[in-house]
């Protein structure tokens, strides 16, 4: 019975669809967050003082976070520090150990920064107290490392486990951040909420830790994990920083909470693009790691993407004809303005469905990710200015 279980979990996902199905729920469990806000008694600027808590998580981990994890995918198993001499660890992972402690690492040093400096930071014309920074520091700090976990089910075929996951925390994700709010409690529960399921995350963090990881410190592989995470980092900063760019300017400019929570609900590429396609890139990467398999990657990528493209232009389009429309009724009318937010984020549809970056960090080439990343912020410099002017 277990054998025939197994057999048609394999058949109903893959690895690709499995970490594509994870990455969806996570804006699909935001956007009833968001909804329930909308139509709660909670002000638009207590929304705003929320999506501000969330936006400056994302902005201080997103891009080291992501050029850790997506530096591991390739060098799992196929690394010179472990893998030179054949060496046997009975199906535990040293590496994933070690990515373990220097994401770890990276968020020790994001929260001591934080606190650094939490005295002369500013934030909505509040300066040297703004609400909830010690609990934004403490999320930050053990958040980041539970980002392992679909990785680890990934490395390890286990397509099924992501998606049981993702249901688990996500389901419990969104009733203990809207659960307070329908009971008439303040927004700050709703953190307590999400720092609740991160404490959830860590326990099954520690337990897939000592499932799947050998503990072998190895100061050798993370100098190598390091090399190659290092240009990704930056490319990374650089690349996915436009969206986090608009909102330090929105923030900067308008100084509002009110302002700042419009501009935060239209500021969102359409999830099912951004979560499918980021999905499809993180789970191939594997895959491009050795040159014997090149050929069938290329293949599968293309086919993957074209399917893509089928599906989700005609989608995009369909969404963007009506934003207008229902941004105003999902949420309240004074979400009115993100809807023309939305129309420009969806754009980006074209380059999100193209994956030369996939092919680049899966044959660990991220020095020209790097180039092009340079490239990108040069324009980014140029146009910068005109930006702003046109905000005020």
């Amino acid at each position: 019975m277990n054998h025939l279980t197994g057999v048609r979990r394999l058949k109903f996902m893959d690895n690709i669809s499995g970490l594509q199905l994870f990455q969806l729920m996570k804006p699909v469990i935001f956007l009833f967050i968001s909804i329930i806000f909308t139509k709660s008694h909670l002000t638009r600027g207590e929304i705003g003082s929320f999506e501000m808590f969330m936006f400056i998580a994302g902005f201080l981990t997103f891009f080291w976070v992501t050029g850790i994890i997506q530096s591991l995918l390739p060098l799992y198993h196929r690394n010179r520090t472990f893998r030179q001499f054949g060496e046997n660890h009975a199906g535990k992972s040293p590496e994933i150990f070690n990515a373990f402690l220097l994401i770890t690492f990276f968020s020790l040093v994001t929260f001591a920064f934080g606190h650094s400096i939490k005295n002369n930071f500013s934030v909505f014309h509040i300066s040297g107290n703004v609400p909830y920074l010690n609990l934004l520091l403490l999320y930050i700090l053990l958040s980041s490392p539970v980002c392992l976990i679909e990785y680890i089910y990934l490395l390890n075929n286990r397509a099924y486990r992501i998606f049981q996951y993702g249901l688990y925390t996500y389901g419990a994700q969104l009733v203990l951040v809207v659960l307070p709010i329908i009971l008439g409690k303040d927004i700050i529960w709703s953190i307590y909420g999400m720092l609740a399921v991160t404490g959830i995350r860590w326990i099954w963090l520690i337990i897939l830790l000592r499932r799947y990881t050998l503990i072998k410190i190895s100061p050798e592989f993370i100098k190598e994990h390091l090399y190659l995470a290092a240009p990704l980092i930056i490319t990374t900063l650089i690349s996915g920083s436009g969206q986090y760019t608009d909102g330090i300017i929105v923030s900067v400019v308008y100084r509002d909470p009110d302002q700042f929570a419009w501009f935060r609900y239209g500021a969102k590429e359409f999830p099912l693009v951004l979560m499918l396609a980021n999905g499809l890139s993180n789970a191939m990467l594997p895959e491009f790691s050795t040159r014997a398999y090149m050929k069938e990657a290329l293949a599968k990528i293309k086919y993957k993407s074209r399917r893509l493209m089928h599906m989700l232009f005609p989608i995009t389009m369909f969404i963007m004809l009506f934003a207008r429309w229902f941004y105003p009724r999902v949420f309240n009318p004074d979400f009115q303005r993100s809807a023309d937010i939305f129309l420009v984020y969806s754009a980006m549809i074209i380059p999100r469905l193209v994956f030369p970056q996939t092919i680049l960090v899966g044959r660990k080439k991220t020095m020209i990710t790097f180039i092009a990343a340079i490239f990108l912020l040069t324009i980014l410099f140029v146009l910068i200015d005109h930006r702003i002017i046109d905000i005020h």
